[in-house]
């Protein structure tokens, strides 16, 4: 269980942080804590060159992108573990005002990075994350990165399980009462197309086990998908509309697998076509890449950011 050290935010259980520490060293990585104005943020830092802040998806944390520290080594990545997801503290989130809430912690932790601009890559979730911040904050935005679709697109259709976890009451029961197991987070991968993939990552998917057993990660998970969905899909003020990435004024990259199931292909592509500056990679993958692509993925970073940096 979690704990509460002398009244302040609860601590994640020592598996996760066990775990993650030897996940991190394993890949030659720094770990550290920032200090924001609502609690610790963990980064994972590696590299040197452009800087590039990820943020990571729902149901996981920053270990979902570690796969491709080692084909980054020049660029300075910083692996940032979204509030209550791996090993930062939770903050309360005010379901009203989420996506303000989103872009001043993004704020907050390129202030506490010392980084005027950045790229910024998110994935599914932490998309959203980063796509909001481009369209609130381009002046530190110096390109925007895609990994796998971001379920607040036009033309995103979300699991039924996420949508069972967005429900109220329900997604609290849900989250309290199913027992995870690695058969059963294999099953929601493979709803995601990603069967095959994860399982070449031991130990992701290991991490992916201690998350869902953690009850601050699963509070944060539950807290997020409820502010953000409603059971008929999301929620108004949460929605990327067609008209704000007609004005998404930054370099976009849009790296896609050919068989995500949460915005198809298709609608990939219209996307892209509204967004004045993007550019679309399609690889034979589901909705998250770089399980199955890590080199291929950060060669198509690593271009894109050469071109985008070349030309500021």
């Amino acid at each position: 269980m979690s704990t509460d050290l002398g009244g302040g935010a609860p601590v994640h259980p020592a598996a996760v942080t066990e775990r993650y520490d030897r996940m991190v060293q394993a890949a030659g990585a720094l770990s550290r804590f920032v200090q924001t104005r609502s609690g610790r943020v963990h980064v994972v830092e590696a590299g040197d060159g452009p800087p590039v802040v990820h943020l990571h998806g729902n149901n996981t944390s920053s270990l979902s992108h570690l796969m491709l520290l080692e084909h980054q080594a020049d660029m300075h990545s910083y692996l940032v573990d979204r509030p209550g997801f791996g090993l930062s503290d939770p903050e309360d989130v005010p379901p009203k005002r989420f996506r303000a809430h989103a872009v001043r912690f993004v704020d907050d932790v390129l202030d506490e990075l010392r980084l005027d601009s950045a790229f910024v890559a998110g994935a599914s979730g932490g998309g959203s994350w980063a796509l909001w911040y481009a369209l609130d904050r381009p002046q530190r935005v110096r390109g925007l990165i895609l990994l796998g679709s971001v379920p607040l697109l036009p033309g995103a259709r979300i699991p039924i399980p996420i949508r069972l976890v967005a429900t109220p009451v329900l997604g609290q029961l849900v989250s309290r009462t199913l027992k995870p197991n690695r058969r059963a987070l294999i099953r929601l991968m493979a709803m995601m197309g990603e069967r095959d993939t994860i399982v070449r990552h031991p130990d992701l998917l290991d991490s992916l086990l201690d998350s869902a057993r953690d009850p601050v990660a699963t509070a944060a998970n539950v807290a997020e998908l409820q502010a953000l969905l409603s059971p008929f899909g999301p929620r108004p003020s949460t929605r990327i509309r067609a008209e704000e990435l007609r004005r998404l004024s930054v370099p976009t990259m849009m790296i896609w697998g050919d068989h995500d199931p949460v915005v198809s292909l298709a609608d990939a592509r219209t996307v892209a076509d509204l967004i004045p500056a993007a550019r679309l990679e399609v690889l034979p993958a589901g909705h998250v890449p770089q399980l199955g692509h890590p080199a291929r993925v950060a060669a198509l970073m690593e271009a894109f950011i050469d071109a985008a940096a070349a030309q500021d």
